[in-house]
């Protein structure tokens, strides 16, 4: 138990140290070399403007988090719906998961702005442009799971007269269950990425708040410390959400999938 412990206070200690330790490096090469705040401030210089703007950067911050939750929340949907007709049908699968692929690797800022003239509302132009770049992985993923039963299993279920929907009720998504939900901390960070890359193109236009157009604003007018208070903010939004998916999957795995047990082991 003490161990477990032990482990568990470096798993979080350590990350903390070497942030720390590369901040106060950051900070010192700055000051000696004397680089001009316009060109990269200090971590000092960032926490200051952060404490400044703070209002109105949060307040962009969440501008760009209800895209970014409403675009995972559709990709899981859509995705796992996706990936559940594409279980149940090998033909359509073949037949629509190359286009699945085009979407993936289509690069979303060449898209951007079609989708956002095509599409009037502005939220559902950036919604749909950060579902196009987060959805696949579900898709992918959770398409894998359910394709990944048991043979030994699915014969069984068959010689005791199980029907279509048992098997799948029963057999078949709780083996994707773990693939779906990596997929979805994966989509996370990838819903965060499209929206920022869609409020890039309609920040242009002056049609969006979120935290991309403060990022270019400051670029604008040589503002840094307040754009890397900015990049901070996105970045600590990300580290959020992937915890909060990877917790999610703790909760629901803990007690029954081999990955969650053995990590309460270690």
């Amino acid at each position: 138990m003490r161990l477990l412990g032990s482990a568990r206070l470096w798993r979080v200690a350590a990350p903390l140290i070497v942030g720390a330790v590369l901040l106060a490096l950051w900070e010192t090469a700055v000051r000696v070399e004397d680089v001009p705040p316009y060109i990269l401030p200090g971590p000092l210089r960032i926490a200051e403007s952060l404490w400044t703007d703070g209002p109105s950067l949060l307040g962009s911050l969440l501008v760009t988090l209800r895209i970014t939750l409403a675009a995972l929340a559709a990709a899981a949907f859509f995705g796992g719906a996706i990936a559940l007709l594409f279980s149940l049908s090998r033909i359509l699968a073949l037949s629509l998961f190359p286009y699945a692929v085009i979407l993936q690797v289509t690069p979303i800022v060449a898209i951007a702005p079609l989708i956002i003239i095509w599409v009037r509302e502005p939220f559902l132009a950036l919604l749909v442009c950060a579902w196009i770049v987060a959805f696949f992985p579900i898709v992918s993923n959770t398409t894998v799971g359910l394709n990944s039963a048991d043979r030994n299993l699915s014969a069984l279920f068959r010689l005791y007269g199980a029907s279509p929907s048992q098997t799948l009720r029963y057999l078949k998504l709780p083996t994707a269950l773990p693939y779906f939900l990596a997929g979805l901390r994966i989509s996370g960070g990838l819903a965060l990425i499209g929206a920022v890359v869609a409020e890039f193109v309609a920040g242009t236009g002056g049609s969006e708040t979120g935290l991309a157009f403060r990022i270019l604003e400051a670029g604008y007018r040589l503002a840094i410390p307040r754009l890397f208070a900015a990049l901070f903010l996105l970045s600590a939004t990300g580290i959020l959400i992937y915890l909060v998916l990877d917790f999610l999957s703790h909760l629901v795995l803990r007690h029954w999938h081999e990955s969650a047990i053995a990590g309460e082991e270690e």
